[in-house]
Order: C-alpha cells, then structure tokens, then sequence
C-alpha cells in the first residue's frame, strides 16, 4: 500500500507496531490469547485438518505453532517487516511473506481450507479498509472453507478506555502497590501525550466506533463493532456465519444474543460452495 494513501488511523498503529513495547509484547511466549481463541481453534482444527492454511497479521510468530498443529501446508503474513523478521528468524522453515492483507493479490484464488487473522488486527485499520481485508479473506478462502478473526466488543470493557487504566491498581500490600507505582510513572508521560494526541480521532458511529485504547501506552487506535454490524458485514460479503466465540470464558455466543459483555469476539464463518467472485 502507497505510505501516501494511508489514514491517520493506520499510521498511528504502523508506529505502534514498530514500537520497542510491540516487540516485547509480540516476542513474550505465549500461545493462545485467550479462552476464545481456544474453543474457536477447538472447533476449527478437525474441520481444516492437512487443508491449506493462510495466518494473516503473524507479528512475530505467536501463532505459527497453532495453526501448524492443524496443517503443515501453511503461508503466513505481516505487513510490519521488523516483526516478520523475527518470525522468520524463529520459523526459518516455514512460507512467511511481507504482505498487506488489503491487498493479497500475489496470493491464489479459492486455494485455503482456512483463512486466519488474529489479535484484532483488522480492527487496526478503518473501516473502509476492514471491509477490503474480509474481501480478500473471501477471495482466497476456497468454497467451504472458513475464516476466523478477532475483533473488539463496542460493549465491552475496553471500549473508552482512558487515563484512569494508566493508575496503579491499589492493594493493601505496600510492596505490591510500590511496584505498581513505579510501573505507573514509567507509562504515565508517554500514555498521557499518546491518549491526548490519539483522542480526537475517537467517534461512535452508532453500530460500531473508533477509539484510542490503552495498549501500548495508548499508542493504538482501533475499531470496535456490535455483534449486529459484524453479522451484517460478513452477510454482505457473502460469508455464512458458523459460530461466535467471547473472549473472556470461551463461551459460544448464541444466534439470538444481541449484546456482550465479552472484550472481543472470535467469529468464525465459511465461504458457501456455491460462492459469489470478487476476482
């Protein structure tokens, strides 16, 4: 993508994940994010079992081993080079590619059993450019495959996220509330500069908003939807909804739930046999 044609929103977040606190965060060894991303990976793995597998927004690897652990027939992506770099220095066996999932053109039509982007990283991006990467997550999945992705909860506790979350916790133990403290006054200069350059870009569309959150010192602005306005987009590119995941107990949200109190949602969708072309 032209660096020219990028919105504020998108170059706030490049910064972010080129930052030194990305690069720990992304390098920390972890495997699954949350209970969510395990059940939806549960309910994945013997439906895409040896079927080729696309991982978009890799960063630094975290998610290589899971989803090799359903197929060895794997191409993984990230558009923030430092990043991918690490990834290839950890996995130097595997297919991993400089790419933007906006535009995924060098990669085949109607070729994966699974389409995987994780981490909320399409909420990274505007809207318009949202709806260009669930595009290209169609393009290349093939027909009864499926998609899953990550994305935040306009209802849930991280929407309006402010300075309050840059505040020690407080505890009775004075050891624990000392640390605490120091950890606070570390964040506290570069969160506060971050959150008052990031706020003015904050708007509430109704069915889903923009807004800064308190990762990475607030150096982020992402997009959180509803579970009305995510049904309805994926409806529109053509998807078949399967199953929604929540974040935080792993607990399968029902066709008929409206409203959350999840962080963020797992949506987990398939391309129909007979499916429309975006070619």
């Amino acid at each position: 993508m032209n660096p020219q044609s990028q919105s504020e929103l998108d170059r706030i977040n490049r910064i972010a994940w080129n930052s030194p606190d990305a690069t720990r965060e992304f390098t920390a060894q972890k495997t699954f994010s949350d209970l969510g991303e395990q059940a939806a990976f549960d309910w994945l793995g013997p439906r895409c079992a040896g079927q080729p597998l696309l991982d978009i927004g890799i960063g630094a690897g975290r998610t290589i081993p899971l989803m090799t652990a359903i197929s060895d027939d794997y191409t993984g992506v990230d558009y923030t080079l430092k990043l991918l770099e690490l990834a290839k220095e950890r996995f130097p066996e595997r297919d991993l590619r400089h790419m933007d999932a906006r535009d995924m053109s060098e990669l085949p039509s109607a070729h994966y059993g699974l389409v995987e982007f994780s981490w909320n990283g399409i909420d990274c991006v505007d809207y318009v450019d949202r709806v260009k990467i669930l595009k290209e997550m169609y393009r290349v999945v093939r027909p009864g495959g499926y998609v899953l992705f990550s994305t935040h909860n306009r209802g849930g506790p991280g929407y309006g996220e402010n300075l309050r979350q840059l505040l020690p916790a407080f505890t009775f133990n004075p050891l624990k509330l000392g640390w605490r403290t120091l950890r606070s006054l570390r964040r506290l200069q570069l969160g506060t500069l971050n959150y008052l350059r990031n706020a003015r870009l904050n708007h509430d569309y109704g069915s889903y908003a923009v807004n800064t959150a308190a990762a990475h010192n607030f150096g982020i602005v992402i997009v959180y939807t509803t579970l009305a306005e995510q049904r309805r987009q994926l409806a529109e590119i053509g998807f078949q909804r399967d199953v929604v995941f929540g974040s935080c107990d792993g607990g399968r949200i029902p066709d008929d739930v409206q409203t959350s109190s999840t962080w963020w949602f797992h949506f987990i969708a398939h391309k129909p046999l007979a499916a429309r072309c975006f070619d």
